[in-house]
């Protein structure tokens, strides 16, 4: 594969059933490799806070509750736009502003996210196709996509329908997947995995290659909402498909862990994760995104305590 090609989005390919049957997964492997990296990497001093500046740039500021208002949604973005104080950034020696990777909203809030970003550069991604259980019509999903890209969202994150996978049904999650990816024209696509639903390992790795061939720019672990959401040896078997497919065809496929990650030191645990699987490119954020809302209020008390040896109040980080 020539250079050029490895800098292209990634296309849909044809379906093929012998990837996923050749799949082996092996859980107790897995599952010490995992464990293995919040224990056996420290990053301390300003090392860790480079590395937490860094991970507020892999952030989709996330909103998805029903109490959702445009008031909510406006001050989202307006700390999207200034994650990090400025005196902050400052004292900590950056001399540029950073923002968030992207605003993450429900359909019925892209408008209003579109609009307070206006001129950030900073991707609106709705989620859609009935998140997050996808249990509409086929017709709805569609129409939702194109909704949301109407709307102005340039990311969308489709969830699948885990009944595909849980009755192995690879045809039918390609065909379905492949019919969002092309309903989301230049709009990059995230697929949902939901992956605390899928039973096992076996058949993440399995849903992750389908969603791949199907044209998928990233592959996420999770919505939020299921009572099991990303974790380190689920997000280990995913990166290492993802591994796999570059290796087998030169595109380069995103990560995005989403749900349950809150602390400072889960954001270093998984960008320890990229780094040692898929190396430093895939640190960034057009490769990997981390799926938050309260994540950004640790990182930044983490950075505070940094720079000025003492915790700010929390009144200075009413909303993250």
């Amino acid at each position: 594969m020539s250079k050029s090609a490895l800098d292209l989005r990634v296309p849909i390919m044809p379906f093929d059933l012998s990837v996923v049957e050749d799949v082996k997964v092996n859980r107790s492997a897995v599952e010490r490799r995992a464990a293995t990296i919040p224990t056996r990497r420290t990053v301390k001093k300003e090392w860790q806070a480079a590395w937490l500046l860094q991970a507020v740039q892999n952030i989709d500021l996330t909103t998805l509750s029903g109490d959702d208002t445009p008031g909510t949604v406006k001050r989202l973005c307006a700390k999207a736009r200034q994650p990090i104080r400025l005196k902050l950034l400052k004292d900590l020696g950056m001399d540029r502003s950073i923002t968030t990777g992207a605003v993450c909203v429900y359909h019925a809030m892209v408008a209003t996210a579109v609009e307070s970003l206006e001129g950030s550069g900073i991707p609106v991604a709705a989620v859609s196709t009935g998140f997050p259980a996808g249990l509409i019509s086929f017709e709805q999903k569609i129409r939702e996509i194109e909704d949301s890209v109407k709307a102005g969202a340039s990311e969308i994150d489709i969830v699948i329908s885990r009944q595909h996978v849980l009755t192995q049904n690879w045809k039918a999650l390609y065909g379905e997947v492949k019919a969002f990816r092309e309903a989301c024209g230049d709009a990059h696509m995230k697929s949902i995995l939901a992956t605390g639903e899928l039973g096992t390992l076996k058949n993440v790795m399995r849903a992750s290659f389908i969603c791949m061939q199907a044209g998928a720019d990233f592959i996420k672990t999770s919505t939020g909402k299921e009572p099991t959401n990303a974790t380190l040896p689920v997000s280990l078997v995913m990166v290492r498909a993802i591994r796999a497919y570059h290796e087998a065809t030169g595109y380069k496929v995103g990560f995005k862990p989403a749900g349950g990650i809150r602390t400072a030191k889960q954001s270093i645990d998984w960008l320890i994760l990229m780094k040692e699987e898929l190396g430093e490119e895939w640190m960034q954020p057009n490769l990997f995104r981390v799926g938050a809302s309260g994540l950004l209020t640790d990182i930044e008390r983490q950075l505070e305590h940094f720079a000025y040896g003492r915790y700010a109040s929390m009144q200075y980080q009413a909303l993250g």
